[in-house]
């Protein structure tokens, strides 16, 4: 079994509801199973300002499936949602899934990146992933904790716990 830490943000179609829903769906990944979920955090957009703040968390996954594999499930949760992958990376989105960590391994293909790529500039990655393990160290052994101590929180609120 492998840890897989998933970022998952929506700033459209009532994104509370997304980010709940998403959860509820990874949780019926096959092989596999939620641990734990971080509260729900709203944040300003990282791309155009000119669209609605993001509902973000972070989720513990245990799985059996392989990083590609969990990819596919976690993009099909996306599409069964609504979303519709277009060439505006910064773009307001319905849901986000995006594995940030796959146990201690560094991926990287023409379809993955892992840890994620940014992930280390973005508050609302950061502080929901420390509320959730503070003890984690990241495969480059920088630790989580001290990451977040020293992150721009950029305005970021955290609401309530899922």
């Amino acid at each position: 079994m492998t840890i897989a830490y998933i970022g998952l943000g929506s700033n459209l179609s009532d994104p509370r509801k997304q980010v709940l829903q998403a959860v509820n769906e990874i949780n019926k990944i096959v092989d596999s199973e939620v641990l734990t979920v971080s509260s729900l955090y709203l944040s300003r957009p990282m791309g155009p300002q000119d669209q609605d703040d993001y509902i973000n968390a972070v989720l513990a996954l245990e799985t059996n499936l392989s990083a590609i594999a969990l990819l596919d499930a976690l993009q099909a949760i996306e599409s069964a949602a609504g979303r519709i992958r277009k060439e505006n990376r910064w773009g307001a989105r319905i849901l986000d899934c995006d594995i940030l960590l796959f146990g201690n391994d560094v991926i990287e293909n023409s379809r993955l990146t892992v840890p994620h790529y940014g992930m280390k500039e973005r508050e609302f990655v950061i502080l929901p992933l420390a509320e959730i393990a503070p003890n984690l160290s990241l495969p480059d052994n920088e630790e989580i904790k001290k990451i977040a101590g020293q992150i721009n929180d950029n305005g970021i609120i955290r609401l309530d716990k899922v």
